[in-house]
């Protein structure tokens, strides 16, 4: 007798047996049994029907000529029900002739055995079905793990065809954009990149499509993506081949529209004076060192105005330090009206000093704004009771202009209108103090 060794993952499975021979019927179930499996009989269609739909087994073994509805018609209504449409069937029939066999397949029979029996031959059949099942059931498992995956991820996903057709995206990619379920399937990359960088990538997917091995995958990159409203949001994209049957690609994007304004949050907070909401010292000799090498280039005058708020530690001493405050932040806004054009930039430079910074002005004009700031600041009519110089608060002003050359220095100019700050307050305070002569 043939040695039928049980295959360690049979004793999970379960069999229907369907045949109207007792014989048939008992010698099956023995076998089966045997192997491990966990088995079901039954005589007629209509009594498989039932145990299938109840226990949906894992493959149904099924006599073709029986009374009442035979095998075929059987099958036939398994394959119609949902919950049975997907269990192998494997016929067993002593019609063994060629349209018999073709009907049963067509049923949609997975397999199809002659009778009289060999029980190696069906136990052999039964264990390839089931195996092919495994597979199957794992695939799907694996697909569906893969779908919640997608479904359920934060990070957008598209998939893109060679022509730039959207074959797919996701749940968070539809979201993201603005779109729909399924709204993104078929629209054209270009309705998300702008003109230039669609060609871009429809060029690396054409180069892809010529010479796969010779084009590396293309790296995250920051683009403006076109939201549903028009809108162009920031994000990191990501678009790499994939293997499949067709040229496709697959996209990454990740939203980083928070992150950016985060990022320019920071920047400004970098570059702002926090208590008078100004530019401070830090931007302020970034923006003079960049119009220093404008002005190198064009040969055009820059003019550089620094003040002071005369007596400032009496008022602080007078009123208190929270008026303080409130006085450098009333002298900043001043300050900040004089700064008009995108070449013109006011600072807090430290304590009670300020800066402007004036690109293109000559030292007539440069000395037209600081008279006319002098002018500004004693007209806000802050009371400083402890000062000698007014009753109300006054600055000093320096002035310096130069038309750099490559033998000056940047340095020394702010120097030349620092000097002439303390010049004028040296001779009285509430002025203005010049020179036209270069850094030297």
């Amino acid at each position: 007798m043939p040695d039928f060794t049980v295959p360690p993952a049979a004793r999970h499975r379960a069999i229907l047996i369907v045949d109207d021979s007792p014989a048939n019927l008992g010698m099956l179930r023995t076998m089966m049994m045997q192997q491990g499996y966990q088995t079901f009989v039954a005589t007629t269609g209509e009594r498989a029907l039932s145990i299938a739909r109840r226990v949906r087994p894992d493959l149904i073994l099924l006599d073709v000529v029986m009374p009442g509805i035979d095998g075929f018609e059987t099958c036939r209504k398994l394959k119609e029900h949902l919950s049975t449409e997907h269990i192998p069937v494997i016929f067993m029939s002593a019609r063994s002739e060629t349209e018999d066999i073709v009907a049963g397949f067509d049923i949609g029979a997975a397999d199809y055995i002659s009778k009289p029996l060999r029980m190696a031959e069906v136990c052999a059949r039964v264990r390839a079905q089931l195996q092919m099942r495994s597979a199957s059931e794992a695939q799907k498992e694996q697909a569906e793990r893969l779908r919640r995956i997608v479904h359920g991820m934060d990070e957008g996903l598209v998939i893109v065809e060679a022509s730039g057709r959207i074959q797919y995206g996701n749940p968070a990619c539809e979201r993201y954009l603005g779109y729909g379920p399924n709204e993104l399937a078929g629209r054209p990359l270009s309705d998300l990149l702008g003109g230039t960088l669609a060609q871009e990538y429809l060029d690396y997917f054409a180069a892809c499509a010529t010479d796969p091995a010779a084009v590396h995958q293309a790296g995250a990159r920051e683009v403006l993506i076109r939201h549903s409203d028009g809108a162009l949001r920031a994000m990191d994209l990501t678009l790499s081949p994939m293997v499949a049957d067709e040229p496709l690609f697959i996209g990454l994007l990740h939203d980083i529209t928070h992150h950016k304004r985060s990022e320019t949050a920071l920047q400004h907070a970098a570059m702002v004076d926090q208590l008078t909401q100004i530019a401070n010292r830090r931007h302020f000799d970034h923006f003079l060192e960049k119009e220093w090498q404008r002005a190198l280039r064009s040969g055009q005058p820059l003019s550089l105005i620094v003040l002071d708020v005369d007596h400032f530690k009496l008022y602080n001493d007078a009123l208190g330090h929270a008026a303080g405050d409130l006085c450098l932040q009333k002298v900043a806004a001043a300050l900040q009206s004089r700064a008009l054009r995108t070449t013109d930039l006011a600072a807090r430079y430290g304590g009670e000093e300020f800066v402007l910074l004036f690109a293109e002005t000559t030292q007539d004009a440069a000395l037209v704004l600081a008279e006319s700031i002098c002018a500004l600041v004693e007209s806000l009519h802050l009371p400083h009771p402890g000062s000698p110089t007014s009753e109300w608060l006054t600055v000093s002003i320096g002035v310096a202009s130069i038309v750099p050359t490559k033998f000056d220095r940047v340095e020394q100019f702010f120097v030349t209108a620092d000097r002439e700050m303390y010049a004028a307050k040296a001779a009285g305070r509430n002025r203005v103090g010049s020179t036209g002569s270069g850094a030297g």
